[in-house]
């Protein structure tokens, strides 16, 4: 057998586990910017944009965990600039569950979606 004959699996994505347990930790990390929604993740990991990652998302005061099929559409590196936390930003993926969680963040944030205060995302 030859080494054309051997399939590549592709890479299984990444599972991250994020638990926010505060309103203001949720207006740090979410990203509005994105059409679908997104969040970014504190992390020390190296990634690469465009890979797949697979997040479990709990939010504060909601027992439920919402699964995000996500892409990493931005990375912070260590050292950046404006005292950045190192992590990467996550793109919701452009379907129904995505719109439902995205209404759910916004609910639970309602008027600090308003707020000019300073954010971990663009």
């Amino acid at each position: 057998m030859s080494n054309a004959d051997v399939a590549v699996a592709p890479p299984r994505p990444t599972v991250i586990q994020l638990s926010i347990r505060e309103k203001a930790a949720l207006y740090a990390a979410y990203i509005p910017l994105f059409t679908d929604g997104g969040i970014f993740v504190p992390s020390a990991r190296d990634y690469q944009l465009g890979m797949d990652v697979y997040v479990l998302l709990t939010l504060p005061d909601d027992p439920q965990r919402y699964p995000v099929a996500g892409k990493v559409a931005w990375i912070t590196p260590p050292g950046a600039t404006g005292s950045r936390t190192q992590g990467i930003g996550i793109r919701f993926p452009a379907d129904e569950k995505s719109k439902l969680l995205k209404a759910r963040i916004e609910e639970i944030l309602g008027a600090h979606l308003a707020s000019d205060r300073p954010t971990q995302t663009l």
